[in-house]
């Protein structure tokens, strides 16, 4: 069941419901393939499925978790590196990356739930932002990525759309 965003709901359902449509996009791309192509490059910059689940795990985390004085696992960034959160290192299990998304997820839900959308925060550059403008944000980013999940996936394998069948 592909999630929808309500037509008439309240401004924090439907952001959140437009996040959790990215959210499960994402996921339905992997859905079906090894541990060989859920890891494969397929992109001069080396953008991966996998890659892909990590990075937006961590970008969960630290929008909705660091932003907001809450708590979050560390976290795969490396100053001398920008792209590290992209990159699944060979020590790393598909099992453990998915792991960490879903963690990440319920604790970006328990901050939405919890949070008014009018709710500051403090982000990683030292602005003050909304949880408004972080849901926002997420929306766009997980968005961007199921694109690049989808590209990455018809690559593979030819499988192409935005959503399952049905």
């Amino acid at each position: 069941m592909v999630t929808r965003v309500p037509f008439t709901g309240a401004e924090k359902e439907s952001l959140k419901a437009a996040l959790e449509r990215h959210r499960d996009a994402v996921l339905w791309k992997l859905e079906g393939l090894g541990d060989d192509d859920l890891r494969r490059q397929m992109t001069p910059s080396g953008t991966s499925l996998l890659g892909l689940v990590k990075h937006l795990a961590a970008v969960e985390y630290g929008w909705f978790c660091d932003t907001f004085g809450r708590e979050a696992e560390p976290l795969p960034f490396d100053d001398d590196d920008p792209d590290a959160d992209l990159r699944i290192g060979p020590e790393e299990t598909t099992e453990e990356v998915l792991a960490f998304y879903g963690r990440a997820r319920a604790a970006a839900d328990r901050a939405i739930d919890e949070l008014e959308v009018e709710d500051t925060g403090t982000a990683w550059f030292g602005e003050a932002v909304t949880l408004r403008w972080v849901l926002i944000h997420m929306v766009e980013e997980t968005a961007r990525h199921a694109g690049h999940a989808d590209i990455v996936r018809e690559l593979i394998d030819g499988m192409a759309g935005d959503h399952r069948p049905g």
